[in-house]
């Protein structure tokens, strides 16, 4: 019997830098356009002409859409050269096409890496979301609680007063009441358009971005690839499919998700070894957008592997 080849992360993970990088030296080119498919389509392109250079038999597990609604980079795709070891893939070709369409801060292109089956294969349905930085006891914070519990239970965690919490919100309808509940114990919120990947993220290092917490609904997708995030930076998140109608939960059913009501705790979302790239299409409090220069253009990507809790930063420069 054949050993299948090994998940070599180390080796892989520079190659997966440069997938984030193409993706976003292709989208940076629209940014403030007003076209979010243009720029869209442009970071779905290069990045599924940079993955299929990798060694790897990769399955695009969280995607663009099912198959019936995107072209390339659908859900079930399959990626690479077709030699190597058998990888779960998650991406955002472009994480925040708004962002980038109105030259707004923190649009990113992101991806994820796992050994096969290692990774939840969310549908394209909402999942409430609470996440909040390292160093803190499991349970310090629960979806039970309401939105003012949260921010008084990591308070006291903490060692500070709640005034002293800030939570990043996605800016939404949906989100009023909670909102009203956050300000009614006096923490403040950081309010965002787009992009509750980096929105989840900002808690991995409360120190730099001034997050402490993030919380509300958003993309079930999305959800997975922010825990692979918090696996290699450190930090907890939770979360719990919603769904609208019956047709939402028969995309979970053919998902394979049995039990509808389920809290997915980090490690549920992401069960193995992962690693993580990210590149800045706009300026961001987490990476630097594309600085373009008369004959070149610079990325910096956040690459980061959950086995040695590495991350780097990295700077790339190149000719165009």
């Amino acid at each position: 019997m054949t050993t299948p080849p090994e998940f070599h992360d180390r080796l892989l993970s520079l190659g997966l830098a440069r997938v984030t990088e193409a993706a976003a030296i292709a989208s940076a080119r629209l940014v403030g356009r007003g076209d979010e498919k243009a720029a869209d389509q442009a970071a779905v392109d290069a990045m599924r002409n940079q993955l299929n250079m990798l060694d790897i038999r990769g399955v695009v597990v969280i995607g663009e859409g099912e198959r019936d609604e995107a072209p390339m980079l659908f859900i079930g795709e399959e990626v690479g050269s077709g030699e190597g070891p058998e990888v779960d893939i998650a991406l955002d070709p472009l994480e925040g096409t708004t962002l980038t369409a109105k030259d707004f801060p923190n649009a990113l292109t992101v991806i994820a890496m796992a050994p096969r089956g290692t990774m939840l294969h969310a549908p394209d349905v909402y999942m409430d979301k609470l996440a909040i930085g390292p160093g803190y006891a499991p349970g310090t914070v629960t979806l039970e609680m309401s939105p003012g519990e949260r921010v008084r239970a990591l308070a006291e965690a903490k060692g500070c007063y709640p005034e002293d919490i800030t939570v990043c919100v996605l800016e939404r309808p949906r989100h009023e009441s909670m909102i009203a509940d956050i300000r009614a114990t006096g923490a403040a919120i950081r309010l965002i358009m787009d992009g509750d990947v980096a929105g989840v993220m900002h808690c991995a290092e409360p120190q730099v971005t001034g997050i402490d917490m993030y919380m509300g609904s958003g993309g079930a997708p999305e959800g997975v690839l922010a825990a692979a995030a918090l696996k290699c930076m450190g930090g907890q998140i939770s979360g719990r499919l919603l769904f609208r109608n019956d047709a939402e939960r028969g995309r979970a059913e053919r998902a394979g998700i049995t039990d509808p009501d389920r809290v997915y705790s980090r490690d549920d979302m992401i069960t193995g070894d992962v690693i993580f790239a990210a590149t800045g299409v706009t300026d961001g409090s987490i990476v630097r957008g594309l600085r373009a220069e008369p004959g070149w253009v610079t990325t910096d990507t956040l690459l980061m592997r959950s086995k040695t809790g590495s991350v780097r930063r990295m700077s790339y420069r190149t000719p165009v």
